[in-house]
């Protein structure tokens, strides 16, 4: 039997906040196959960015167990969180997170830099990645010469040209007026389908949600399946 990509069990996280303990996570339980589009959602303060940040190994639990593709992440030094960060996870965030002043081929080879690739190797593998997702005609332009949605189309080559095992996406359409919004979702259902890619969208919008292949629901730092 093929072991799931993401294992989490009993998963716990507590922040203190002006000497009050906040349970963020209560006892978390998931089970995440490769290939699958998962949406998590929840309201502001429910628990689901502390949880997108321990699935993107950003943060660590206080307790319960977390495997990612086999590997024991709560054991990993901070050195090995980031390399496993670079090699298996590409991120989308709402706010695109480009360098204001890089080309857009220059901010998609921005991981295989600090993965040690060679000059050449990156900027075919961003070239590819930008050309993949209908950029050919915007590889020198600066963020501030792009639309939105063409900003988030770099994001996520960007958060591609790793060829990661899972694509976390949160609030990736937050800022995108509904046409863009659309066009966007529609092309990471394409590259799930297409490509075997695992996503997981953090999101509180049904609307979104509705994209995704499953549904979960982040309530007062439990999980549980949306109604």
């Amino acid at each position: 039997m093929v072991a799931p990509l993401i294992e989490i069990r009993d998963l716990k996280k507590v922040y203190a906040l002006d000497g009050i303990q906040i349970q963020a996570l209560r006892g978390i339980d998931l089970q995440v196959e490769e290939g699958e589009l998962l949406a998590i959602m929840g309201p502001s303060g429910s628990g689901k960015s502390t949880l997108m940040h321990i699935l993107g190994c950003l943060d660590l639990a206080d307790a319960g167990s977390y495997r990612l593709r086999g590997e024991d992440v709560t054991r990993m030094s901070a050195d090995a969180l980031a390399r496993l960060r670079n090699r298996e996870i590409g991120f989308v965030f709402q706010s695109f997170n480009l360098l204001p002043r890089t080309s857009a081929m220059e901010n998609v080879e921005t991981p295989l830099i600090y993965a040690g690739v060679g000059k050449r190797e990156r900027r075919e593998r961003a070239r590819a990645a930008l050309q993949s997702l209908g950029l050919a005609e915007r590889l020198h332009h600066l963020p501030s010469q792009l639309s939105g949605g063409q900003q988030q189309r770099v994001a996520i080559a960007r958060a591609l040209v790793s060829r990661p095992a899972l694509l976390l996406a949160d609030e990736p359409t937050g800022n995108l007026d509904t046409t863009t919004s659309d066009e966007i979702l529609r092309l990471l259902e394409d590259l799930n389908r297409r490509e075997g890619l695992t996503i997981v969208l953090i999101t509180h919008e049904p609307e979104v949600a509705r994209h995704a292949g499953r549904t979960l629901y982040v309530r007062d730092g439990c999980l549980e399946a949306h109604p």
